[in-house]
């Protein structure tokens, strides 16, 4: 476990820079999401799991559940998008010519 303290200064917008240490520790890079917590006058701040590996076991979990493959899950979403085509207004509608 790596133990460390930085100091960092709040910048105009309430922005504040990871030390580089810190970002390549955690393979923190640019526009990744972080949690920050406040517990009374301490802030925790930790990296944020990607939600990807967990929507994907969802997905699985629910298409077994089913007893759906991900070839019928496809061709059933592209009929619920024609349906959704279809019952959209048509943007002439009320044009009478």
């Amino acid at each position: 476990m790596i133990q460390a303290a930085y100091t960092v200064r709040v910048q105009e917008r309430g922005q504040i820079a990871l030390p580089k240490p810190v970002r390549k520790s955690l393979a923190i890079n640019a526009g990744d999401a972080l949690n920050l917590v406040q517990l009374d006058d301490i802030l925790l701040l930790s990296v944020r799991p990607t939600m990807i590996p967990r929507l994907s076991r969802e997905f699985l979990e629910i298409m077994q559940e089913e007893g759906v493959n991900l070839a019928e899950l496809l061709q059933g979403m592209e009929e619920e998008r024609q349906l959704i085509w279809q019952e959209r207004p048509s943007e002439h509608q009320d044009c009478h010519f």
